[in-house]
């Protein structure tokens, strides 16, 4: 394909102002909703599953379902919105998007939630990249450097909130209004967006030359990927038959997708953006971001719960702290980027991210609210330093032809940091803390006196309530075996935070390589 067959976004770099800024708002406001819906069920699947009389292990699919779907789209989003136009996808998808969560909300079973929850994080992953590549077609110099630092926010805060506000509407209306509070919005963007002006040249014969086969692998090797790390720590990895099928069969789609990748005419998803050692450094790093941010996203809140038993709207509270430094680090890192190397700008957020993970490291049974704070405010403030220049880096200087394509590789190099982050911390904390139950029940064993002073003072405790011997001495055993098991647990916590610390000291390494375009408009041309 020559480079004048090949459309460039070129003309939304020549709309008014005003009208760049309410795309870009719109844009952005969209993949919120999209982010947003990843965790909203988070908090209310009880609800959900009393509602749909559902089982538990059918339940987690209300949520698995989305994310295999949403990251299968995400890579495909370049190729769509380059042959339908970046608009017309973008408003396509927030209307699908609607009326998939509008089919959630009247879901009448098990079967037909999981269906059209497939559905909305399908159609709802086009958003996800899109608004990242039309930001830096639109906009050149210190506004570009905003782009990131705004839609950071929007993909790093979207998630922290989604529990929150999904226990807060499920507590004041009900589960079915998870779905229901996008239809407005949703409807709004599908309408709004395309009467804003054209952003590029669609090229419909793309649809008549696409390659099925690549469709078909790229979805396979993702979809079957993310139900591997989402399936694997409840099923023990490998020794579950489903997990292992999934597993052959992603690598099978992952085998057939490099090889059209490369040999296909028309692939739907180019390698070429890998190109720059830039980018492929760029994208590493967001690997380890992804990992640490849905990681540690992931582990506060089960430790505020299993630990500290906070209600939903507690830790909501508790995590939110995240999310106001990271607020208050968007403007800072933006403007670092635009007069800083952004390689000593990215050093010192992988460094105070770090710091925050090793302060979570120190975590005891008895932390609350303010000792979450410091811990979860380094890390909120370091998560933009991270990503604001990680994005510029990756982006900065990609030819227009090739910024869809770049957009979503990179957004999909986060996204597969995440799933990969949550799936080995969940086993990690399993495996942690069984190791750590049983080193306590052996240092009970080794020091009997000490162990007998607590068995006698907590049957002291336990004879104030109840004269029945047997009764006593099951009450005693029960209450050591929890003892045992929260600090087991706590113990388990101390030991990932530290280790994922260790990983982004680790990943620094990289950065020296990672050489930043100066931030200013993309160059015109593109290789092929």
């Amino acid at each position: 394909m020559t480079d004048a067959a090949v459309p460039a976004p070129a003309s939304a770099a020549n709309l008014p102002d005003r009208v760049k800024l309410m795309v870009f708002g719109l844009m952005a406001f969209g993949q919120f909703m999209a982010l947003l819906d990843i965790q909203i069920v988070a908090g209310s699947l009880n609800s959900i599953q009393a509602g749909l009389s559902a089982g538990p292990d059918e339940i987690a699919w209300v949520q698995t379902a989305y994310l295999m779907a949403e990251i299968v789209m995400i890579p495909l989003a370049a190729f769509l919105s380059q042959a339908v136009s970046t608009r017309w996808l973008f408003a396509g998808s927030a209307a699908l998007f609607t009326l998939a969560s509008l089919m959630c909300g009247f879901a009448w079973d098990i079967d037909s939630m999981i269906f059209f929850r497939a559905l909305q994080g399908f159609v709802g992953g086009a958003m996800v990249p899109t608004v990242f590549a039309t930001g830096f077609a639109m906009f050149d110099g210190p506004r570009r450097a905003l782009v990131p630092a705004i839609l950071g926010v929007v993909s790093t805060l979207a998630p922290t909130l989604g529990p929150t506000v999904g226990g807060l509407i499920t507590e004041i209306a009900d589960w079915r209004w998870l779905f229901f509070i996008n239809v407005i919005p949703g409807l709004a963007i599908a309408i709004l967006l395309p009467m804003l002006g054209k952003l590029d040249e669609a090229e419909p014969a793309m649809l008549r030359r696409i390659d099925w086969t690549h469709v078909g692998s790229l979805a396979l090797f993702l979809g079957a990927f993310q139900y591997v790390l989402e399936e694997g720590p409840r099923h023990e990895w490998f020794t579950d038959v489903s997990v292992t099928t999934a597993a052959w069969l992603s690598f099978v789609g992952a085998v057939v997708f490099f090889e059209r990748s490369f040999f296909s005419p028309n692939p739907v998803l180019r390698l070429s953006p890998f190109r720059r050692p830039t980018f492929a450094m760029a994208c590493a790093l967001n690997l380890v971001i992804g990992f640490g941010l849905y990681g540690a996203t992931y582990l506060t809140p089960v430790f505020l719960g299993r630990i500290d038993g906070y209600s939903s709207l507690q830790i909501g509270v508790t995590v939110f702290v995240t999310g106001v430094f990271m607020f208050f680090g968007a403007p800072i890192a933006a403007r670092l980027s635009t007069r800083v190397d952004q390689r000593i700008v990215i050093a010192v957020g992988f460094c105070l991210f770090a710091l925050g993970l090793w302060m979570m490291s120190q975590i005891t049974a008895d932390w609350g609210y303010w000792n979450f704070f410091l811990p979860q405010g380094v890390r909120g403030f370091a998560t933009l330093l991270c990503i604001v220049p990680s994005v510029g880096m990756a982006l900065n200087g990609v030819a227009p032809t090739e910024l869809r394509y770049a957009s979503g590789l990179f957004n999909l190099s986060r996204n597969m940091g995440g799933a990969v982050g949550i799936a080995v911390t969940t086993t990690w904390l399993g495996d942690f803390a069984r190791l750590h139950a049983l080193r306590l029940t052996e240092g009970m064993s080794a020091s009997p006196d000490r162990a007998v002073e607590v068995f006698a003072q907590l049957g002291r405790q336990v004879s104030s309530t109840t004269s029945d011997a047997a009764h006593a001495a099951a009450l005693v055993q029960g209450e050591v075996a929890r003892l045992i098991g929260r600090e087991a647990l706590t113990l388990a916590f101390n030991d990932i935070f530290h280790l994922m610390a260790w990983m982004f000291l680790a990943a620094l390494l990289l950065v020296p390589f990672a050489k930043a375009e100066p931030v200013g408009p993309a160059p015109a041309g593109s290789e092929h």
